[in-house]
């Protein structure tokens, strides 16, 4: 058994339904996903104009994903007791309010303040990570993967979006990037009405006769899930690393904020280029192979960074990056989704979701003191951050390689 039934999965109503909740959520993929483009473009630039010590310019960028990691076992309890909607706009909410408080701390030239609007930002963050699985809440068994694929493929839009908007605002007050910083709270505001044509089932309120499912052990000692986990965290986690230090990379080896904002960009675009096949993939070549592809590329990247700090040489490392994340991420998300039944959703989600943004905030969290604080040079700084990817690769890789040697129905 390499997958558990979810729910009603062939009936052609439950199929237009689970179409149509893929079409919002890459709606709001698009719209309320700019942000996280937007604020990890300006993030660890506004964080070096505020921070009275350099090594922590980055601060803001994990401050967001810690807070993301701290919200995502709440949220995601908060979803299986009252929906997928109600948790998104509690999202919206929270992407919306921590965009006011950071303008507020840039407008005070406050660190702390635009910190903890940093740490509000989580929340959305947190919530937006729930997309990929609310998409598989109502798609078939042969769907479910295109059905998360697709729903990652709207960030395609974000990576346009985010950073034009980055170029429109950032300098549209005497502030710099307060502009930014409001545009991020119009993005929530417009994007949290998209949840009300979302028709996901509210799960049943459990009763006596309900399932308890296996406990946060057992899940975790369930081979499936541990290399599902393992795999997601080390995909996110290097991509953040890289990413988060990127635009102060750029800036440093002697190129323009423009520069760096149009290398997100395409990094970005590259993150979620690949989704509109990426499920098909996954269908005809099996979920460990693209997660192994994915981990390559990753590899790939960092050498292609190690080779120099040219402007083709961002450009290049960074398109790996966004590449291998995609293959990585959306076949770790698949391999979970298919490993659990339907009432241990949230006690799964939650749990992988605490531990994917735990790695996310530990390896932004270094990003900026690699890249600050371990050389001489923001050349010898860029060449620390490449380099510290090689071990976790080797962890994701090792994982990998041991659950494709067990037996197939030894694996679950």
């Amino acid at each position: 058994m390499s997958t558990l039934d979810h729910a009603p999965q062939d009936d052609p109503r439950d199929h237009s339904r689970a179409k149509r909740n893929v079409m919002v959520l890459v709606c709001a993929q698009a719209i309320l996903g700019a942000q996280m483009p937007m604020l990890f473009t300006v993030g660890g630039l506004a964080g070096q104009s505020l921070a009275s010590n350099i090594c922590f310019a980055t601060l803001p960028i994990s401050l967001i994903v810690l807070g993301s990691m701290v919200t995502a076992t709440p949220i995601s309890a908060f979803m299986q007791k009252f929906g997928r909607r109600a948790g998104f706009v509690v999202g919206a909410i929270g992407g919306a309010l921590g965009g006011a408080i950071g303008a507020y701390g840039l407008y005070i030239a406050s660190f702390p303040v635009f910190l903890l609007g940093s740490f509000l930002t989580g929340i959305y963050m947190s919530a937006q990570g729930f997309y990929r699985f609310a998409a598989a809440d109502t798609a078939s068994d042969t769907f479910r993967p295109k059905a998360i694929s697709y729903v990652m493929a709207g960030g395609l839009a974000a990576a346009i979006i985010g950073p034009q908007l980055v170029k429109a605002t950032a300098d549209a007050y005497v502030v710099p990037f307060l502009g930014t910083y409001l545009a991020v709270i119009v993005l929530n505001i417009i994007g949290s009405l998209l949840f009300w044509f979302l028709d996901i089932p509210t799960p049943d309120a459990p009763t006596e006769d309900t399932p308890k499912g296996r406990t946060r052990w057992e899940l975790l000692t369930t081979p499936r899930i541990a290399v599902a986990i393992i795999c997601g965290m080390v995909t996110y986690a290097l991509m953040n690393l890289v990413m988060t230090s990127t635009p102060l990379a750029v800036v440093g080896c002697g190129f323009t904020a423009g520069n760096a904002a149009d290398i997100v960009s395409a990094h970005v675009l590259a993150m979620f280029a690949p989704s509109f096949f990426t499920g098909h993939l996954i269908v005809r070549f099996g979920v460990e192979k693209i997660v192994a592809t994915g981990l390559v590329i990753l590899a790939a990247a960092g050498a292609v960074a190690l080779q120099g700090v040219t402007l083709g040489n961002f450009y290049i490392a960074l398109i790996l990056l966004g590449f291998g994340w995609n293959f990585g991420f959306i076949g770790a998300t698949a391999m979970l989704t298919a490993a659990h039944e339907p009432h241990e959703r949230g006690r799964v989600q939650g749990m992988n979701d605490v531990l994917v943004f735990g790695g996310v905030t530990i390896a932004s969290l270094a990003s900026g003191g690699l890249l600050n604080c371990s050389g001489g040079s923001p050349v010898e700084g860029w060449s620390a951050v490449n380099m510290a990817m090689a071990p976790f690769l080797m962890l994701a890789g090792g994982a990998l390689i041991w659950l494709m040697l067990r037996p197939r129905d030894d694996r679950i």
